[in-house]
C-alpha cells in the first residue's frame, strides 16, 4: 500500500514545479515524515493528484534516486531509502551547513551546476 504523502505545488512560484516537489519529498524524508522501506504512489497516481505531467513526477523518483533518497524496485515501486539521520539535530545542522556553503559559493560567482560538481567530486574523493 502507499503512503499518503503531504504535497503541493505552487504554479505561482519561481521554482519550478519538479523542484518543488522534489525537495519536498527530500525535505521530509531527512525529517522522518517518510520513513525507510515506505513506498511512493506510483508516478501516474501522483501526477493526477498534483495535477502535474506523469513525466515531471517521474523527473522527480528518477533525481531522488540518483541521489540516494529513494530506490526503484521495479514493477514494485519506488521506496524511501534509509539516508536520513536517525537524530534530527543533525538533520537541521547538515541543511543549514549546506545552505552556508552553497551561499559562500555563489559570492564566489559559481551557479548551481557547478557548485554540484564541487559537491560530487567531494562525495567521490571521500568514498574512495
Amino acid at each position: 500500500m502507499d503512503i499518503i504523502v503531504k504535497l503541493s505545488v505552487d504554479p505561482q512560484s519561481s521554482v519550478p514545479p519538479y523542484e518543488q516537489l522534489r525537495r519536498q519529498i527530500a525535505q521530509q524524508i531527512m525529517r522522518h515524515e517518510l520513513a525507510a522501506g515506505d513506498r511512493l504512489p506510483p508516478v501516474r497516481k501522483l501526477a493526477e493528484q498534483l495535477g502535474m505531467a506523469a513525466n515531471t513526477v517521474a523527473r522527480v523518483y528518477r533525481e531522488l534516486e540518483a541521489t540516494d533518497y529513494v530506490v526503484t524496485r521495479g514493477r514494485a515501486g519506488t521506496f524511501i531509502s534509509d539516508i536520513a539521520p536517525a537524530d534530527p539535530q543533525a538533520a537541521e545542522t547538515a541543511t543549514a551547513l549546506s545552505a552556508a556553503y552553497v551561499a559562500e559559493m555563489r559570492e564566489l560567482g559559481f551557479g548551481p551546476t557547478v557548485i554540484t560538481q564541487f559537491i560530487a567530486a567531494a562525495l567521490r574523493g571521500a568514498a574512495e
